[in-house]
């Protein structure tokens, strides 16, 4: 099995020692290890890190938001592993581009089997993470989509390829393409912005259009 290169982000010693455990147990390459974010994006920096595991909450007083987002800017998916108490705070790491929350009472098999979906740009449903797209109310704006929007939309989010989607709906794949494109710019104008695959799938349940379940 290909390893996975990995780093975490947490303000507990403990939660670092142990979590440097869980990389040899489940074969992950761990390449940082530290208490904030700036920390840990000097250690990673030219590394190629594919998974961040952060902390909704750190010390030094930092937004889930912004660490989430200096984060993603550079590259790797971010999985948010916290005890998992503050909704507020899970959802502002979700909209800020966290792809899924794993609580630390979960084993460190389901903290490593997300890890390794995300490292793959699997979406992550576990019920955490549906739980705080479907009670995240803020967003919950109508896009006025195309019942063809809707469809591409249901399909590519789900985790079909825009090659998939076209077969399945039996047009050009360009015009899978397009009709994806258009969905982004009609939620961009929501201030909801879907610039990635899971962008869109949260974009998708929110509004009913998928229930949770990938195809």
């Amino acid at each position: 099995m290909e390893r996975v290169r990995v780093a975490i982000v947490d303000d507990h010693e403990a939660v670092r020692l142990g979590f440097a455990g869980t990389c040899d147990q489940f074969g992950f390459d761990l390449l940082g290890s530290a208490a904030t974010v700036t920390e840990l994006l000097e250690q990673i920096a030219d590394k190629d890190c594919e998974v961040v595991i952060c902390d909704l909450s750190l010390a030094d007083g930092s937004l889930v938001k912004d660490n989430v987002e200096r984060l993603v800017a550079v590259g790797p998916a971010v999985l948010i592993f916290s005890i998992a108490d503050r909704a507020s705070l899970m959802r502002a790491a979700l909209r800020a581009g966290a792809v899924a929350i794993v609580p630390k009472s979960q084993p460190m098999a389901d903290l490593a089997e997300a890890i390794r979906l995300s490292a793959k740009g699997v979406i992550i449903n576990n019920s955490e993470t549906t739980a705080m797209i479907d009670a995240d109310t803020l967003f919950l704006r109508d896009a006025n989509l195309s019942n063809r929007e809707r469809e591409v939309l249901s399909l590519y989010a789900s985790g079909m390829s825009l090659k998939q989607v076209a077969f399945e709906l039996k047009i050009k794949r360009s015009s899978a393409k397009e009709h994806i494109d258009r969905v982004r710019v009609k939620y961009a104008k929501l201030g909801r912005e879907a610039g990635t695959k899971v962008d869109l799938f949260k974009r998708a349940v929110e509004d009913g259009i998928l229930t949770g379940e990938l195809l």
